[in-house]
């Protein structure tokens, strides 16, 4: 952990020695006689603290070898118990669901998104089931999403030009994508509202905002595991993530600002919802409506698209690139059925990815092997309960290991191999039924964003697979190891050399 050091040591000494005797005192005197899962052992006042692993999903799943398919951890004054079988993960995300909703919010986080107003964040109950609501019925339905395709397009066809002028230059595609897809996130969200060079202007700062929040929330914060020390901020991360999320308050408030005069100026503006903030903005103004969406509201959803959205879907594409380009039988499947559905005088559009289920079943697999969120986001339970036969108690944090449970050798067969064979059977699905596959979690705080990551993940690799041959530098060897954080991702960028494979130059336009 990156800890900065206060002004005055004395004063550090003299908090964590308050700290270790209060830990004292309650673990001899006041702890609760729980029937807990087992786990390895720790050190007092910080628990498992220091000897968890970087690469926490793995660490954790060669844990679950020692203590079992649930077992506990200390994180200096907080229990964690840790879940690594189908059996484990359904009784908390489906048989007691209700119990297990609210999620385990870090103090940075919640600084963050508007106090936890956002999605994410939000506690079960109305609000939550509100915004709920708004992202799945309304902001990310099916008709929403294709309204707002030519603002999708426009910035991937985009991506495809630049593309075409590196032809035969290596190509940073992890960077490439995560760019395109920040740029399809931001103008689905405010569309015309920005045009020109400020656009870029506007793009530049946001990627920045977003980066560093992204990074302060998977650092490892002592506030979090000893919430008395948080008034401290020992690391600074909460002042950062302040002022960061501040600059992103100020480019929302300029957008809705814009975008309300625009309104003003133009009826005809109204009338259709071109983008997601337009849409929203009406929503809020509904007076007819009953939900309460308010202009906090409105920003923390804008927040969570873009913070969300962003990371996961980049990182998802590029390591599905990186096992094409690794298996050349896949990439000769995928561009067959590419070519066999659009053929080499078209370019790709979003209509044609449903009539492509190798590809779907390319999606599925690389979630399979690297869930964006492979411990899902923590899950907090709102009452003491039971769970395998053990006792979870109230406010402690449970992660769900889908990363191990995918990798798993008695579910699947081979589990290690990327085979998109196994998910041509339509069994599969995104749906959280099924404990042996549930990429985007299950139940009640599943991913409100599946439709819109689906539609993101297929239309750009379809996308980049139909446009180009790609290859790797002479002698250079690919690697798909994963890099842990709040979003997994790989390693080692990939980079490689693309080929134009279309008909026609002018498709690239």
């Amino acid at each position: 952990m990156d800890y900065i050091k206060p002004e005055n040591n004395v004063t550090l000494v003299a908090v964590w020695a308050i700290f270790a005797v209060t830990w004292y005192v309650w673990f001899f005197f006041f702890k609760p006689n729980y029937k807990l899962p087992p786990g390895p052992p720790g050190l007092p006042l910080f628990g498992n603290l220091l000897s968890l692993d970087t690469e926490l999903h793995s660490y954790l799943a060669t844990l679950s070898q020692t203590y079992g398919p649930i077992f506990t951890l200390r994180l200096g004054t907080k229990y964690a118990f840790v879940l690594t079988s189908p059996s484990m993960a359904r009784q908390v995300l489906k048989d007691h669901d209700v119990i297990f909703a609210n999620r385990v919010v870090p103090v940075a986080g919640k600084k963050a998104a508007y106090g936890g107003r956002d999605i994410v964040s939000n506690p079960y109950g109305p609000e939550w089931r509100m915004l709920r609501k708004v992202c799945v019925s309304k902001m990310l339905s099916n008709p929403t999403l294709d309204s707002v395709y030519t603002l999708r397009r426009r910035e991937v066809r985009k991506t495809v030009g630049f593309l075409y002028s590196r032809v035969g230059s290596q190509v940073n595609i992890g960077e490439q994508i995560f760019l395109t897809v920040l740029k399809v996130i931001t103008n689905m969200m405010w569309g015309e509202t920005v045009e020109g060079g400020e656009r870029t202007v506007v793009g530049a700062e946001f990627r920045e905002v977003v980066s560093g929040i992204t990074e302060i929330l998977g650092t490892p914060n002592v506030s979090d595991f000893f919430p008395g020390l948080s008034w401290f901020d020992l690391q600074g991360l909460e002042r950062k993530v302040i002022v960061l999320a501040k600059r992103l308050d100020q480019i929302f408030e300029k957008m809705i600002d814009r975008r309300i005069k625009m309104n003003k100026e133009s009826e005809n503006e109204r009338e259709e919802s071109k983008d997601f903030l337009q849409f929203l903005l009406k929503l809020k103004d509904d007076r007819d409506s009953k939900t309460p969406l308010s202009m906090i509201h409105v920003k923390a959803l804008l927040m969570d698209m873009v913070v969300g959205g962003s990371d996961t879907s980049s990182n998802s594409i590029e390591f599905a690139m990186a096992h094409i380009l690794n298996n050349q039988e896949v990439m000769k499947r995928v561009q067959h059925e590419l070519d066999s559905v659009v053929g080499r005088e078209n370019v790709v559009e979003e209509s044609h990815i449903h009539k492509l289920p190798y590809l779907l079943a390319v999606m599925k697999e690389t979630l399979r092997l690297h869930p964006a969120l492979p411990l899902l986001v923590p899950h907090s339970p709102s009452e003491t309960t039971s769970v395998g036969g053990y006792t979870i108690p109230k406010d402690s944090h449970v992660f769900v290991n889908v990363w191990a449970i995918h990798r798993d050798p008695s579910i699947w067969h081979d589990p290690l191999k990327f085979d998109p064979t196994r998910f041509l059977d339509a069994k599969w699905d995104y749906s959280g039924n099924d404990f042996n596959y549930f990429p985007f979690g299950s139940g009640r705080r599943m991913c409100a964003g599946i439709a819109m990551a689906e539609r993101t993940f297929l239309y750009f690799l379809a996308t980049l697979m139909h446009s180009f041959d790609w290859k790797l530098l002479q002698g250079h060897e690919l690697d798909i190891s994963e890099k842990f954080g709040i979003v997994l991702k790989k390693k080692i960028p990939l980079v490689a050399i693309p080929t134009p494979r279309l008909s026609c130059p002018d498709l690239y336009g």
